[in-house]
């Protein structure tokens, strides 16, 4: 099989799929690749990466460099996974693993990491010097972007902001909801998908899915319009102090609560105040790449050949 130094695979490792891109030099997508993420096991895990690896190459009849993003990260004490979702991940070296059985060097990062390259590479902060790419989901994660690459952090924890405390908290939002973290008052646990509509049943005493609640707000319930302007004004609160530090040109949203329209007009509005400037050039961006940012970020692991 030729070796085609310009391909790059990424692999998109969540608990419920793995998939696969090829992109090609110019990052156009030449083949992309879905399987179910095995269950109850490690090896099972490892053994479906390393395969949808080589069904990618065999059906391009080329061999290219593999980035892996995966809802975790490496221990730089241990050099094992810590902190996973797939919890079956923690505790082993998925990175040497994965080198012996596709006998390469093997890129990993976390794969909120993979959506802010992405997005700073091709999507929504393209061009930009300095890029927060932000996941609000499931989960609320973040990765750095500066001139092009990754920061990393000695620690492997750089843009985990969903673990530091909503910021400015007011008297009803202290001590604040219990995190998956095991400390209470976290952002994740308040800009969530799960945080935002425990708010809104607390507020209301109605049960409902994100998608909904933001359906009845743009139809002009008062209640559910609430809950956004909640929302978005914690949410300014949380990014000012990301602004405070670390001054990016771009904020790029994703996740599934990132679909809330009132965010990209309030937000920047919101955060004025909280920002330790006179005036706030920060853009907020939508993604561009969408679901598909984690995947061509780990791709996007491995510079191009020129670089």
């Amino acid at each position: 099989m030729a070796i085609e130094e310009a391909l790059r695979i990424g692999i998109d490792l969540g608990g419920t799929k793995i998939e696969a891109i090829a992109l090609d030099g110019s990052g156009r997508e030449r083949l992309r690749r879905r399987r179910e993420t095995p269950r109850g096991a490690y090896e099972p895990i490892v053994t479906a990466i390393a395969a949808l690896v080589r069904e990618v190459e065999r059906e391009l009849g080329a061999r290219g460099s593999v980035g892996v993003g995966i809802p975790g990260a490496i221990s730089p004490a241990s050099g094992r996974v810590k902190n996973a979702n797939t919890t079956e991940l923690n505790g082993h070296a998925l990175d040497r693993d994965l080198t012996a059985l596709l006998d390469r060097p093997i890129r990993l990062a976390n794969d909120a990491d993979c959506f802010a390259l992405s997005e700073a590479v091709d999507g929504g902060g393209r061009g930009a010097r300095s890029v927060f790419g932000v996941i609000l989901g499931t989960g609320v994660g973040g990765g750095l972007v500066f001139e092009g690459k990754l920061i990393g952090g000695p620690n492997s924890i750089a843009g985990e902001w969903g673990h530091n405390p909503l910021p400015w908290p007011r008297d009803d939002e202290r001590p604040g909801p219990a995190c998956s973290c095991g400390r209470a008052g976290c952002i994740e646990a308040f800009l969530s998908g799960p945080g935002f509509t425990k708010n809104h049943e607390r507020r209301t005493g109605e049960r409902a899915k994100a998608v909904e609640i933001a359906a009845s707000a743009a139809s002009g319930n008062s209640a559910a319009m609430a809950s956004v302007e909640i929302y978005v004004e914690r949410l300014a609160r949380a990014l000012a102090t990301v602004i405070n530090i670390f001054d990016p040109e771009v904020v790029v949203l994703g996740g599934g609560m990132s679909n809330l329209s009132a965010i990209y007009e309030r937000v920047p509005i919101l955060w004025k105040d909280r920002v330790f400037s006179d005036q706030v050039d920060t853009r907020l961006s939508r993604p561009v790449h969408g679901d598909s940012s984690g995947v061509r970020g780990a791709a996007w692991l491995w510079p191009p050949p020129t670089a």
